[in-house]
């Protein structure tokens, strides 16, 4: 079967990795993309690129009529749906068949079987997989469930047969309590996937998520390449993957993949696919199915890695009908690799995504690193799609050194414009379970509890205060311009520059304020931050930021800032800081931050709780934020009277001021605002 030209229907990092293949192998690659993507780095990276529609996803990159249109016009004689999006779509198969076009994936009955987690566990276990205990199959009713949860076992795990990210989902540790979380896990499931289908299973103590990479021909060949740990998870969403797993052993591991071996054959399955096992920390050789992804997975470079195997290769020529000229005793793993994730996202603040336009990129290169990105400097970082920007994956010998470098590269990554989760990952990284391999699909929640943001350290405050000073030396045109501090009479005056610390928080007058006095010019200055003692600097201003001299230690700052913030990297993190007026002045923080509504993220305004001159009463939802899946209710701080200032459909940024509650006047000026005074 010929395929010579692929369309990509997918976009960021993932359609980046996937063009680069084709490249390797001759293939012409076809980008498709959203109006919001235009310029976006994956549209540059193809030799042919076409708009399928608007920015929202439903009408571009979800809209399949779009999809083979864009093939059709463009002479593609395949697709690969990358992940996300409609690649475990079965109507987007049949289409690509239907219209004569090569579906680079399995079959849709394959897809459509392991698509829903009672038909598929009931598929696997009747080919001897090894599944969680439990009670599954369709129809069950809430007296029938709650019947076989004594003879399952308590804890037990309710799950929703649809769907997915944990969504539904009740762990239940006594019997007086199944009652009401089959009730609210039906609704969850009704209301998020259309279908309110339960099924029990025995929950496992410790859970270890460890899964399977897959390969099968047309013909019947089917290998594995070795198992992947995917433990370090926040609300069931992954963040760091590692292959192969610091748990097993050879023979677990040869068992595992057996078993996941089994699970394609069940389904007839061709292509690249994941099967995925619950693992007991405490009992590492029992393994349980929990399901198979149909797709390619975001984490399979890690895979690539410690095999040397380039399964976007080998989806393609799976889908030209070549025959695996691989034997499972050609695959060995070799060494040990390990990603982050690296997402637009704020840790401080509840994970809430944040956007932006990229200021500066650096990203890190070296022995054993890896970057799949999909951005660049001057990428817009909207509110339309999922924040995953990039993957940082490293490689080494052993595990220990994999950590060290992947740690390094994210020490090294620069990426200035858009808050990302950079410093969360390598705190992550920091701690002793992460590093012994100790880890469960706990872990990571439990420890988000003891995270603060590494703070911003002086010379960083100072190199972001030489920053503005040096602007005006620069562009000055007379001596009576430049911030020298130069008095009649020789005495020469600092130059003050204020700035606080922006944690991108909505409240902003709670950071931490800095007042920088420099003396001299910036290539021989002193700089005092908050009347410490006065430091040697010296700054040779560069087209990124500074090679800055402090104390006699010189290090390289890049510094770029827009018209809000001033954005400081150095290896060891990324710091912003905005410019302060000081106190009482113009620009100083607003004295009704706390009556203030103000978006928590950039995205849009998808309802409106109360109306514009409503009397609310505090924690009345007033507004409801949407952006890259997340919806945020805003509420009332205090009681009073709602002054709205946007309404539904509308975009709004991070810290924008959406509504203000105007008191009551039996309020307070002094006491707590959300506190009302009692006659």
């Amino acid at each position: 079967m010929s395929v010579d030209s692929v369309l990509v229907a997918n976009r960021g990092e993932i359609a980046v990795r996937v063009i680069r293949t084709l490249r390797d192998m001759g293939i012409r690659s076809i980008a498709v993309f959203s109006e919001a993507d235009a310029d976006a780095p994956h549209v540059h990276a193809a030799d042919d690129a076409i708009l399928i529609g608007p920015a929202p996803a439903r009408e571009s990159y979800l809209k399949i009529d779009a999809i083979i249109a864009a093939a059709t016009r463009t002479g593609a004689d395949a697709i690969h749906p990358g992940y996300g999006f409609l690649s475990e779509n079965a109507d987007f198969a049949f289409a690509c068949d239907k219209a004569g076009i090569v579906f680079i994936g399995p079959t849709p009955d394959a897809m459509t079987v392991m698509g829903d987690k009672i038909t598929a566990k009931n598929t696997v276990s009747g080919h001897g997989v090894p599944v969680v205990p439990g009670i599954a199959r369709p129809g069950l009713t809430d007296d029938e469930l709650i019947d076989a949860a004594g003879d399952i076992g308590y804890p037990v795990l309710v799950k929703p047969s649809a769907g997915g990210g944990g969504k539904g989902m009740r762990v239940v540790h006594e019997s007086s309590d199944l009652a009401a979380a089959l009730v609210s896990a039906r609704r969850e499931a009704a209301s998020s996937f259309g279908d309110d289908t339960l099924f029990l299973e025995r929950f496992v103590l410790r859970p270890r998520h460890i899964e399977v990479q897959v390969l099968a021909d047309s013909h019947g060949g089917v290998i594995h390449l070795g198992e992947r740990e995917c433990s370090l998870q926040r609300r069931h969403q992954k963040v760091i993957e590692e292959a192969p797993s610091p748990l097993l052993d050879e023979t677990t591991r040869a068992r595992i993949g057996a078993a996941a071996c089994d699970t394609a054959r069940s389904v007839g399955y061709r292509g690249a696919g994941t099967v995925e096992f619950i693992v007991s920390a405490d009992r590492p050789d029992e393994f349980f199915f929990m399901e198979m992804n149909t797709r390619l997975q975001v984490e399979h470079p890690v895979t690539e890695m410690v095999t040397g195997i380039d399964l976007v290769q080998w989806q393609i020529r799976v889908a030209r009908g070549e025959v695996l000229d691989i034997a499972q005793s050609d695959v060995t793993l070799t060494g040990h690799a390990i990603e982050a994730r690296v997402y637009a996202e704020d840790p401080v603040h509840g994970f809430i995504p944040t956007g932006g336009t990229v200021l500066s990129l650096d990203e890190p290169t070296g022995t054993g690193v890896r970057v799949d990105s999909g951005i660049a400097t001057g990428s817009v970082v909207g509110s339309n799609y999922d924040p995953m920007l990039s993957k940082v994956i490293a490689h080494g010998p052993d595990r220990a050194t994999a950590v060290a470098r992947l740690d390094r590269a994210l020490e090294h990554t620069a990426l200035l414009g858009v808050g990302t989760n950079i410093d969360f990952l390598r705190f992550l990284l920091s701690d002793a379970d992460v590093r012994n391999g100790d880890l469960d699909t706990g872990l990571l929640d439990r420890l988000v509890e003891t995270y603060a943001a590494t703070t911003a350290p002086d010379d960083a405050v100072i190199a972001a205060a030489v920053h503005e000073w040096s602007r005006p030396w620069s562009d000055a045109d007379d001596l009576w311009s430049v911030p020298s501090g130069w008095r009649p009479g020789g005495v020469t005056a600092p130059t003050t520059i204020r700035l606080r610390a922006d944690t991108g928080s909505p409240t902003p007058d709670q950071d931490t304020a800095f007042v920088v006095a420099l003396r001299g010019t910036p290539s021989a200055a002193t700089a005092s931050v908050d009347e410490a003692e006065p430091v040697d600097v010296s700054a040779a201003l560069t087209d990124d930021g500074a090679d800055l001299t402090v104390s006699g230690r010189r290090r390289h700052y890049r510094v770029v800032s827009d018209d809000e913030i001033i954005w400081v990297h150095r290896p060891g993190g990324v710091w912003r800081f905005v410019r302060d007026a000081g106190p009482g002045a113009a620009g100083a923080a607003d004295t009704n931050a706390d009556t203030d509504i103000r978006s928590p993220m950039p995205g849009s305004v998808i309802a409106v709780g109360a109306d514009n001159g409503a009397t609310v009463t505090a924690g009345t939802v007033v507004l409801v934020v949407e952006a890259m899946k997340m919806e945020h209710s805003l509420t009332a701080s205090v009681d009073g009277t709602v002054e709205l200032l946007v309404g539904a459909g509308d975009q709004v940024g991070v810290g924008d001021v959406l509504a203000r509650i105007i008191p009551d006047e039996t309020t307070s000026e002094n006491d707590d605002p959300a506190v009302k005074e009692t006659p």
